[in-house]
């Protein structure tokens, strides 16, 4: 089959999710957790008051960043505290509630959320730039590396920008979790693209067809192992984001959001830019 006839098709799809994530962390950036940006999050068991009834009492105290609230449960984002104050906040919701409860508590400091996020950074910087000299040497061939880097790339902006959306639409906020799923993202970005770039330099080593020929015979050969392998984790991950707990939710649409662009991109952004790099290069 010609995939690659399609080619600037799959260019025009990856261009249509790019650009609103791209414009969306110009525009409103990540909204991110107390991990980066310091201060305490607080869980609290409450049921009747109000968010209103809440912030009224609270706020002439302390400084309220946001305030999450469903039927069982609120969220407080606020300047960091102290275990004594993150109790008497709880005490003072009694007044409201007399069943408030505090269930979890964390604090980090504005320094220590400035090293996690440098930390962070370096992580992925350090995973892309192995992931590039490791495929070069693979293959002998600094192309393919280039190419599945800015696959990586490509799968790394669109779940920024769809988190951006989602922190701006619906409050997801950006954590360390996030960052998991980020490299694991890259993991499975290049662990696809790599299956099909080997397909590529083994018909190579056995035929004299273009690379346009060749690719499309790899992709042929290699797009049912994909989608087989994919499909199981995806399945799998929508379980999660749909039955699974609040506690993971965003943690599993992220690793969601990160296998169905990785499965993509693999396919359809890596080879046809191969492919088309190949092209212009000759001409």
């Amino acid at each position: 089959m010609n995939w690659l006839k399609y080619r600037f098709l799959y260019f025009f799809i990856s261009l249509a999710v790019l650009l609103p994530g791209i414009y969306s962390l110009w525009r409103f950036g990540l909204n991110p957790s107390v991990e980066f940006t310091g201060g305490s999050l607080l869980e609290i068991s409450l049921e009747s008051p109000s968010p209103d009834q809440i912030k009224d009492l609270l706020s002439p105290t302390y400084s309220i960043h946001s305030l999450d609230h469903d039927s069982s449960t609120i969220t407080l984002k606020l300047d960091p505290l102290t275990q004594s104050q993150a109790d008497q906040i709880v005490s003072d919701l009694k007044t409201l509630d007399s069943q408030a409860k505090l269930i979890s508590f964390t604090s980090v400091g504005p320094s220590v959320g400035g090293q996690l996020l440098t930390k962070a950074l370096t992580a992925i910087l350090i995973a892309a730039l192995a992931t590039l000299l490791y495929i070069a040497y693979s293959f002998r061939n600094l192309t393919f590396g280039f190419f599945a880097i800015i696959a990586m790339l490509h799968d790394t902006l669109i779940l920024l920008g769809s988190y951006s959306l989602l922190g701006h639409f619906f409050g997801f906020q950006t954590d360390l979790l996030i960052v998991t799923a980020i490299l694991t993202t890259l993991s499975f970005s290049v662990h696809d693209t790599i299956v099909v770039f080997d397909r590529i330099r083994e018909l190579k080593n056995k035929t004299t067809s273009s690379l346009y020929a060749l690719s499309n015979r790899a992709i042929t050969e290699t797009i049912t192992r994909s989608l087989n392998n994919s499909l199981t984790i995806i399945f799998m991950l929508l379980s999660l984001a749909l039955l699974g707990g609040d506690s993971i939710k965003h943690f599993t649409i992220a690793l969601l959001i990160g296998a169905i662009t990785g499965t993509y991109s693999s396919t359809f952004t890596a080879v046809p830019l191969l492919v088309t790099w190949d092209t212009i290069r000759r001409k």
